[in-house]
């Protein structure tokens, strides 16, 4: 296998939308009254030599590529290997009778004109400058929304994410919550086959060539990355080390050496070999853990006076059936001289090591079982439990984080499939 070893960048480009120029002699149009040519076909359908010119001239305007010899060929199999996968796509929407409106796409490039804080005109003239159809954006959208149309219809369904899911996600975030947090850019370049290898390298040596000659992160992530946070120019937000693959989680601290010694402005690394294939991290920003974890609990007491010799089966009875925080009251009126307390909402840390082991597994609705205290028998009912902190997503967050990869890994599958079971003749 190819190992590609380039040094840290220790600098990161601003991150926008930002045209450059290609080079005209190597993807100018055919000469007046040259044919053009088929690249390749996909179950007898063309790819012409202007396509992947066209493609080509797109990857260079929206990346910031600054192409030469060099890289010609590696943007050249990009530009094909995506008009491939993308006729693919819309071949599978069409036998699925998927259509995508010109407003769909009209939306889709409001978004990223957002997303790269520029607006639709500016992409549109950019592009032209860079002597790029409009339409071939437009095309790649198209194929980008029917295939996720066509993903979601085939899989949505199927996928089902758990409270138990979502809340084991969580339970990580506060297993971590005294690790450092780190705002996180990717590129993943998928290995689909043993055979694809020196290709992935190839596509990996050229993302690493343009990110040292200034190209945007973002913007190559967009047209590179094979993971699902190209849609966002790569960005997966605040995460801890232990939420990245174990062989990126291990570098982390020579990226944050980087990163201090370049004094906060960004560091990159160099190419990770991760299952599946290859990844580039862009390390923009590093803070301490701040996420906590804050119980609402109200506390139910039977004095020690009032304890008799099957006082505490009978509490134990009563408190297998999971009474309620509303239910406290009744609870404690079985038995003589028992009182409610209502603590409010504590956070862990302030609890005593015995109290908060005794509710790190509980849920909301659980309760600790009888607890024997200087005070008498006791029990603490959790009427609430949240993870608190800046950037903790919300459970909808995590629910939604979950399908989505769960969706991407159906997706790249499915692809994959096409692949297998179609003709595709490359020229």
């Amino acid at each position: 296998m190819k190992r590609v070893l380039l040094a840290i960048v220790a600098s990161l480009s601003v991150l926008s939308f930002t045209p450059a120029a290609l080079a005209q002699q190597d993807t100018s149009p055919a000469p007046q009254g040259q044919i053009e040519g088929i690249a390749a076909t996909v179950n007898d359908e063309p790819i012409t030599t202007l396509d992947v010119r066209n493609r080509m001239r797109l990857i260079v305007a929206s990346s910031g590529i600054q192409p030469d010899p060099q890289s010609l060929p590696r943007i050249y199999d990009q530009a094909l290997s995506g008009l491939i996968d993308e006729s693919l796509q819309l071949q599978a929407a069409s036998e699925y009778e998927i259509e995508v409106t010109d407003e769909e796409v009209n939306d889709s490039i409001r978004d990223l004109a957002s997303r790269s804080n520029t607006t639709v005109d500016a992409i549109t003239n950019d592009l032209r400058a860079s002597g790029v159809d409009v339409s071939t954006l437009r095309r790649q959208l198209e194929a980008e929304i029917a295939w996720q149309i066509l993903v979601n219809g085939r899989y949505g369904s199927r996928i089902r994410v758990s409270d138990q899911q979502i809340t084991q996600s969580l339970e990580r975030l506060v297993a971590s919550a005294s690790q450092p947090q780190y705002r996180i850019f990717e590129i993943l370049v998928e290995i689909p086959s043993a055979q694809a290898e020196d290709q992935a390298v190839q596509r990996v040596l050229t993302i690493l060539q343009q990110l040292q000659s200034g190209a945007s992160f973002p913007d190559l992530a967009r047209q590179f990355s094979d993971a699902p946070s190209a849609r966002t120019g790569g960005d997966i937000g605040w995460i801890v080390a232990s939420q990245l693959p174990q062989e990126v989680s291990n570098i982390m601290p020579q990226l944050v050496g980087a990163f201090e010694a370049n004094g906060g402005r960004g560091a990159l690394s160099n190419p990770v070999r991760v299952p599946g294939g290859f990844m580039v991290v862009a390390l923009i920003g590093v803070r301490d853990g701040t996420t906590t974890l804050q119980y609402e609990l109200t506390q139910v007491t039977i004095p020690a006076a009032s304890v008799e010799d099957n006082t505490r089966a009978q509490f134990e009875r009563a408190l297998a059936e999971s009474p309620t925080c509303e239910a406290a009251q009744a609870l404690a009126d079985e038995f003589d001289g028992a009182f409610v307390s209502q603590l409010g909402t504590i956070t862990t840390d302030a609890l005593l090591p015995q109290i908060r082991q005794a509710l790190n597994p509980l849920d909301t609705g659980d309760n600790t079982g009888v607890l024997d205290t200087a005070a008498g028998l006791q029990t603490l009912l959790v009427c609430n439990r949240e993870i608190t902190g800046p950037g903790v997503p919300s459970r909808d967050d995590i629910a939604g984080q979950i399908r989505g990869q769960q969706l991407s890994l159906q997706a790249r599958r499915w692809l994959r499939d096409l692949r297998r079971d179609s003709t595709i003749d490359i020229r």
